[in-house]
C-alpha cells in the first residue's frame, strides 16, 4: 500500500502480510491495515494480490489501485477463472503440496516467474516464496472495488504466469487512469522497478 499524505509530503508504505489462505482472509486482513491508516491509501497488488485489492478496496479512505501484472476479477469471477481462456506455458511448473498449498517449482522457478531476472535473484524468490493455498484460486470476488476506485495497471508482456492478453483484456475494462506495457516477467517489480514505482507514485499524486 502507499499513500501521499497532506500537501504532497511522501507518505508511508506498508506491506501487508495476507495469511492466503482464502480471497476472504486476505481481503479482511488487508482491510483491517487500511483502517489503521488516517489518510488516503493507494492499494497496490501483484499477482494473485490484484484479487485481494479489487475485494478489498472499497473502504471510503481508498483513494486508488495499482495492478502489477495482476488478476482484476469481475463480480463473480476468481483468478482461476480467468487463467482458463489462455493458460500459460507456465501452469505445468505449479504443483502442490500434501497440504494443498501451491509451490512454483524451485528449479524452473526463473523460467516461470522470473526469466528476466539473474540466476541468483530467481533463487532468493524461489525460496523465499509464499504459497496460498490452492483454493484462493477459486474464491470469487464479490463487488469489485475498480467499478468505483480509479485504476492504474502495468501489462508485462513477456508474463509466462499470467498471459499477457489477458492482463491487456483485465486492463482495459477497468478503464484505467493510465495503462503501461513492459517487456518484463511476472516479477516485474524486480526486474523494472523504476517504471513500476513511477507508476505507483503518479497513482499516489494523482489519487490522493
Amino acid at each position: 500500500m502507499r499513500w501521499r499524505g497532506a500537501h504532497g509530503l511522501p507518505g508511508s508504505v506498508y506491506a501487508v502480510e495476507n495469511p492466503l489462505t482464502s480471497l476472504a482472509d486476505d481481503a479482511e486482513r488487508t482491510r483491517k491495515m487500511v483502517r489503521q491508516i488516517s489518510g488516503p491509501v493507494v492499494l497496490v497488488g501483484h499477482s494473485y494480490g490484484g484479487a485481494v485489492i479489487t475485494e478489498a478496496g472499497d473502504l471510503p479512505n481508498v483513494a486508488g489501485l495499482v495492478y502489477v501484472a495482476a488478476f482484476a476479477p469481475d463480480s463473480g469471477e476468481s483468478p482461476g477463472s480467468l487463467s482458463q481462456e489462455h493458460p500459460t506455458e507456465a501452469f505445468a511448473n505449479i504443483a502442490p503440496d500434501s497440504d494443498g498449498y501451491l509451490w512454483v517449482k524451485r528449479d524452473e522457478f526463473r523460467e516461470s516467474f522470473a526469466q528476466d531476472l539473474s540466476p541468483e535473484e530467481a533463487l532468493v524468490m524461489a525460496v523465499t516464496q509464499k504459497a496460498p493455498l490452492a483454493s484462493t484460486f477459486g474464491d470469487v470476488v464479490s463487488s469489485p472495488a475498480w467499478r468505483v476506485k480509479p485504476s492504474w495497471y502495468q501489462v508485462s508482456t513477456a508474463d509466462r504466469m499470467i498471459h499477457p492478453d489477458d492482463e491487456r483484456r483485465m486492463a482495459a475494462r477497468l478503464n484505467p487512469r493510465e495503462t503501461i506495457e513492459l517487456d518484463a516477467s511476472h516479477a516485474s517489480l524486480a526486474s523494472q522497478p523504476g517504471p513500476v514505482t513511477d507508476l505507483i507514485e503518479t497513482a499516489a499524486e494523482e489519487a490522493g
